[in-house]
């Protein structure tokens, strides 16, 4: 829970928000100050160079004040793309191991979600504060405050479906599956023995999907896992590609394995969040 009034920090981690959409940024850091919350945003927001808000170890730095600072009781990260896990090494897991903020972020901050876990053991949330804004942030914004100020559970309120076996259980690892892959091979990427692995993704059609989870069965994944939880495939779901990601996960995994899906994960704006690290009892 974050008490009213408290402060919070704002971050870019992966690629810098473009100048030419500061007007948006402005938007969230009024609707923070309407529901009570004052957003502290680093020094690393926008575009600098490319796609870079900062050098990796200058990103990574500005998240670690954050964590260091007293004042500042959660972390949200409002960026997505592709340089986010560049900052892994520069982090200071013994200090966020004893920190009780949370950190949140989507998308290619799975990396970091990620990390967080394997590292210190410690709690994150897959979510893109940004949706307080878009098509369905009246309901975004009544959830967000449910759950992060009145402490209560709306924003992690998923529904499931299974569509093999009826039941699962165990702590949840993954996210965007483009971008959890990148911790295949470093000592980042969590252990999969009894953990429930979510996938979902933005872009990517049958191609891609196919080579992402080849790419996680030769790694011994799908032996080790206690169960599949998939969000959302936008790109996938948009161009109504054949074989869909059901039919697809499907021939990599064995019959008696839990596979459930949900559309409550997932690059949407209507998406609810999901804890990377915390044990989750789906039951069909």
């Amino acid at each position: 829970m974050i008490e009213r009034g408290s402060k919070i920090g704002i971050v870019c981690c992966s690629n810098g928000q473009k100048k030419e959409y500061a007007y948006r940024i402005k938007d969230l850091e009024n609707v923070l100050f309407s529901i009570g919350l004052q957003p502290v945003f680093s020094d690393f927001i926008y575009e600098q160079e490319g796609v870079f808000s900062g050098f990796a170890k200058e990103r990574a730095k500005a998240l670690m004040d954050f964590y260091r600072d007293d004042e500042i009781k959660g972390i949200f990260d409002i960026s997505g793309g592709d340089i986010a896990n560049g900052i892994l090494p520069y982090l200071d897991y013994d200090v966020i191991a004893d920190s009780s903020k949370l950190f949140w972020g989507y998308s290619d901050l799975t990396t970091v979600l990620n990390a967080i876990y394997t590292k210190t053991g410690k709690i994150s949330v897959l979510y893109q504060i940004r949706n307080l804004l878009y098509q369905h942030g009246e309901r975004q914004l009544e959830d967000f405050i449910n759950t992060v100020i009145a402490d209560k559970n709306a924003l992690f309120d998923i529904k499931c479906d299974f569509i093999q076996q009826k039941e699962m259980h165990g702590i949840v690892v993954g996210g965007n599956i483009r971008c959890f892959l990148k911790l295949a091979g470093t000592e980042y990427m969590p252990d999969f023995t009894d953990k429930i692995l979510l996938l979902e993704s933005y872009s990517g059609a049958v191609a891609q999907m196919e080579t992402y989870l080849c790419q996680l069965k030769q790694m011994g994944a799908f032996d080790k896992v206690a169960g599949i939880l998939l969000g959302t495939f936008t790109q996938m779901e948009t161009d109504q590609c054949i074989p869909d990601m059901k039919t697809l996960i499907r021939s990599f995994v064995r019959s008696d394995l839990p596979i459930a899906v949900t559309g409550d994960i997932g690059h949407g704006t209507d998406v609810k969040g999901i804890m990377i690290g915390r044990r989750l009892e789906i039951y069909g």
